[in-house]
């Protein structure tokens, strides 16, 4: 296995955008867009942030509520987003907001969105019980051609890390419940709106950390997945599987700062980047003191030379 130790890129200076970091994504040529999901343990709302590599900038965008996730779409300064429990286009530009589905999780309460991932034929996407107890949250398939928002499952905890692949009999998904500690993988009929049954493809239950997000490699062979520890710990890790053998192949770690949360592949002048969020949610103050890192991003070196960019929504699909 493969050991490298990450640096902090980005250390913010507030509080609230260290609380619960997540989602980060290509955004245009050495950029990229991260969420901070909610800015504290009583404040109700979060913000999509844009992050320069070149200029190692941070801009930051008030949201109108919680946002698991924020995707860039090719209609210039508009992102589609899950925040709360609506899809919605933000356009950074005007600060308009335009909700186009709003019956996530209706039959429950408690439950928000959370992680998700953009395809060609829409986003997969679930939601979390924010007491993190019962299996309650809804995993949903928001498909662009005519946005119709279809329920796959009613019974996730908190639905995490998701890799979209597609082969000769269709598209398959990696999805991660946080609590149940495995990785599985499901085929996805996106004319249907179903899912099969799944197949346990890492089993991680025998660790004392959780995983969280989740990136293909660009081969495809493995994913890199980010672990929140709850406990205190010298460095908090991101590991690489092999999906055909469940190897460790790779390991990078991220001091003072447990709680890693999502992974980025970026592609930079310099090669491809590993881009690492991490959190400072739940830390009382002592153990904030004795992990001073947590909340900042990460970066560590990878071998790749170039990764694949997540999926951009057309102005044609967004109906711009």
């Amino acid at each position: 296995m493969q050991v490298r130790d990450a640096e902090v890129l980005f250390a913010p200076d507030s509080s609230q955008l260290r609380f619960l970091p997540e989602g980060p994504i290509a955004c245009g040529v050495e950029m990229f867009s991260w969420v901070a999901i909610q800015h504290a343990q009583d404040i109700e709302c979060g913000s999509l942030n844009v992050f320069d590599w070149n200029g190692r900038t941070n801009t930051n965008y008030e949201l109108p509520g919680r946002p698991g996730f924020a995707f860039p779409t090719e209609a210039k300064d508009v992102y589609v987003a899950g925040i709360e429990r609506q899809v919605m286009f933000v356009d950074t530009a005007t600060g308009e907001y335009r909700a186009v589905s709003e019956s996530i999780d209706s039959s429950v309460e408690n439950t928000i969105i959370n992680d998700g991932i953009p395809f060609e034929e829409g986003i997969v996407f679930g939601a979390k019980d924010l007491e993190f107890a019962t299996k309650k949250a809804g995993l949903y398939f928001w498909r662009a051609e005519d946005w119709e928002l279809i329920r796959l499952r009613d019974d996730q905890i908190c639905s995490n890390g998701k890799v979209i692949t597609a082969d000769i009999e269709g598209w398959s998904l990696l999805d991660i419940d946080t609590p149940t500690q495995q990785v599985v993988r499901y085929r996805l009929n996106t004319k249907e709106g179903t899912l099969s049954e799944p197949d346990v493809i890492l089993d991680l239950t025998h660790l004392e950390i959780f995983p969280d997000g989740m990136v293909a490699t660009p081969d495809g062979r493995s994913v890199i997945i980010a672990f929140y520890n709850p406990q205190a710990s010298e460095y908090g890790v991101a590991r690489q599987f092999n999906l055909a053998t469940g190897e460790v192949e790779a390991e990078w770690r991220c001091a003072q700062a447990p709680r890693v949360t999502c992974p980025l592949l970026l592609n930079t002048a310099d090669g491809v980047k590993l881009v690492l969020t991490t959190a400072t949610e739940d830390m009382d103050s002592a153990m904030y003191q004795e992990h001073p890192s947590s909340g900042c991003l990460f970066v560590g070196d990878t071998d790749w030379d170039q990764a694949p960019l997540d999926y951009r929504f057309t102005s044609e699909q967004l109906g711009i």
